[in-house]
């Protein structure tokens, strides 16, 4: 009796995990089936930047706060600005300021929307909240530049792990978004999330003029160590199966290589320098605008420039910015100018005060969508930092070769 109970027992388990492995097959098999293709409503795709432009994010500047000057923030910003910073880190932006730059950025929106393009916002955050991890303690940003933190490559959205502590947990902006996008059957990839130690920081770095960065970048050394990945998706900029990146302030070589390793073999990563005393985010210094068509800051020239010439591409030196020196650019320089975003091959959305370059894109046979974003312009960013596109009509293609 006691035998026939062991035997009894021994059968029923084997039973109920053998029914239990077929029906992970079966699942294994379903999902296969449901999972191997792209599905054809996947609202995500964009592979350089100037197809024709469906869906894109916009970023907001409601509750953006000053990050407090901590040693990556003084090693991105200019010295006239830094007693900006002592005082008002973990602050709101001036409250006047903010308002026209969030009504600007509601026009911009709108205009986008007049011209066929979907627009979609991250979500509203109190950015002033304080927050602590193991490593280090800030309080937040804002969710203004959707580029710094977003790069769309095929299918794929990649968050980036972005360098500077204000922005830590800026992603929590976007996820709405994304897991919106994941469930249309876009690719969803967080990149390594840096611990932000000491360590990733040159806590000495001998920063007290421009020209002391002249020197220091000339030298290759930057604030950001190699103590772990880190990159600002702004250092990339796309062109098909050749994406370029700079190495800066924000990003490392640690953060180019795991893009490189990620992206291969479909993708292939060029490192390009510039003369640039500040190097962060590659738009207003090398902004590729068409097929074979870049603006070159020529206060910026590219180190790598007969790279391009030998390919056949059009290199086109943009004008002197307009922007008056009393215009506060807390966060930037005067080349946001150059920081356009392409509605198609034919179509940019220009800063409405720019009237030089604005003749320049009539030359070159692009119409200008005109939009005044000056106050917006303060908080770090022209259109293409403003906006992340999500979707544009086009394929994979390669324009170096």
């Amino acid at each position: 009796s006691k035998l026939r109970g062991v035997v009894t027992g021994w059968v029923q388990r084997t039973f109920q995990s053998t029914q239990a492995a077929t029906a992970s097959q079966n699942t294994c098999a379903a999902d296969d089936k449901a999972t191997s293709p792209v599905p054809k409503d996947c609202l995500v795709c964009s592979y350089n930047e100037w197809d024709p432009l469906e869906e894109v994010i916009v970023g907001r500047a409601e509750n953006a706060c000053v990050p407090p000057f901590s040693v990556e923030v003084k090693a991105n910003t200019y010295e006239k600005y830094w007693g900006f910073y002592q005082k008002f880190g973990g602050q709101s932006f001036p409250k006047d300021h903010l308002k026209k730059a969030i009504a600007e950025i509601e026009e911009m929106c709108n205009i986008l929307k007049g011209e066929g393009v979907i627009v979609k916002r991250p979500d509203p955050i109190d950015w002033s909240v304080k927050y602590k991890t193991p490593d280090f303690e800030s309080t937040g940003m804002y969710a203004a530049m959707p580029r710094d933190i977003l790069l769309v490559v095929g299918n794929e959205i990649i968050e980036a792990p972005m360098a500077w502590r204000a922005r830590f947990f800026e992603y929590r902006a976007y996820r709405r978004l994304i897991k919106d996008y994941f469930n249309s059957g876009a690719k969803w990839t967080t990149a390594p999330k840096p611990t932000m130690a000491d360590e990733l920081y040159d806590q000495s770095y001998p920063i007290h003029s421009v020209e002391d960065r002249h020197k220091l970048a000339a030298q290759g050394k930057f604030v950001t160590t190699e103590f772990e990945p880190c990159f600002d998706a702004a250092d990339f900029i796309r062109a098909g199966r050749d994406i370029f990146v700079q190495r800066s302030q924000v990003t490392n070589y640690m953060g180019i290589e795991w893009m490189r390793r990620h992206l291969a073999p479909d993708y292939r990563v060029h490192i390009i320098s510039f003369k640039d005393p500040n190097p962060m985010h590659i738009d207003a210094t090398f902004n590729i605008i068409g097929p074979g068509l870049v603006l070159s800051n020529p206060d910026r020239p590219c180190h790598q420039i007969e790279l391009f010439k030998k390919a056949g591409w059009t290199v086109i030196q943009p004008p002197v910015p307009l922007i008056p020196d009393d215009h506060p650019l807390w966060m930037s320089s005067k080349w946001l100018s150059m920081n356009v975003l392409m509605l198609d091959e034919k179509r940019v959305m220009v800063d409405a005060n720019e009237t030089s370059i604005q003749k320049m894109f009539e030359k070159l046979g692009i119409s200008t969508i005109k939009v005044n974003i000056r106050h917006a312009n303060s908080l770090g960013g022209g259109f293409h930092c403003w906006t992340c596109d999500i979707r544009r009509r086009g394929t994979l293609q390669s324009y170096l070769d």
